[in-house]
């Protein structure tokens, strides 16, 4: 195992590990009902405030799927594209899709914000790597049968479930 590898695999744990962290933490933290800071309005109770937050949960769940990699690969994934083609096409479609999605963060909360990006950038990370280790005549296609082969074979390659139930989690608390 070479250097870039060890550093990969801390990177990865790393970040896996900061997200059930953050929902260990949510889990435990809840004595009873906890207050919130980022929410719309002056009253957390609101109305209009919780659906514009139950909203932001919602599209942030769909963001989380959208950006796991498995559904990715197969949404823009193209025949014929070099490996450093395809590297970019799914590196700028996550960073399209967080950046389209960046304003949800005004209403949910640091933790379920922090997660989302956890996972966009880990996911950018794993393709940056595993398309720097692949030799430079490899494919596309290459490069997205490794990618997928590393996430059957890596218990953290599922970080966008952890997200989702961290975001489900934070939903559901708000309806209460």
């Amino acid at each position: 195992m070479d250097y870039s590898s060890l550093v990969y695999i801390l990177v990865i744990i790393g970040l896996a590990g900061a997200v059930v962290y953050l929902f260990s933490k949510m889990k435990v933290d809840k004595p009873g009902k906890k207050e919130r800071t980022s929410y719309i309005g002056s009253d957390p109770n609101n109305l209009s405030s919780k659906q514009l937050q139950l909203q932001a949960y919602e599209r942030l769940t769909l963001l989380a799927g959208r950006i796991a990699l498995p559904g990715l690969i197969s949404r823009v994934s193209q025949p014929g594209l070099s490996v450093r083609d395809m590297q970019v096409l799914l590196s700028q479609t996550i960073r399209q899709e967080f950046d389209y999605n960046i304003t949800q963060q005004i209403y949910v909360s640091a933790d379920a914000w922090n997660a989302i990006k956890s996972l966009k950038d880990q996911n950018v990370l794993i393709i940056h790597q595993i398309a720097g280790a692949l030799p430079s005549e490899a494919t596309g296609n290459d490069l997205c049968r490794v990618l997928l082969e590393f996430l059957m074979n890596d218990p953290k390659g599922t970080l966008h479930e952890v997200v989702c139930e961290v975001l489900s989690y934070e939903a559901k608390d708000l309806l209460q």
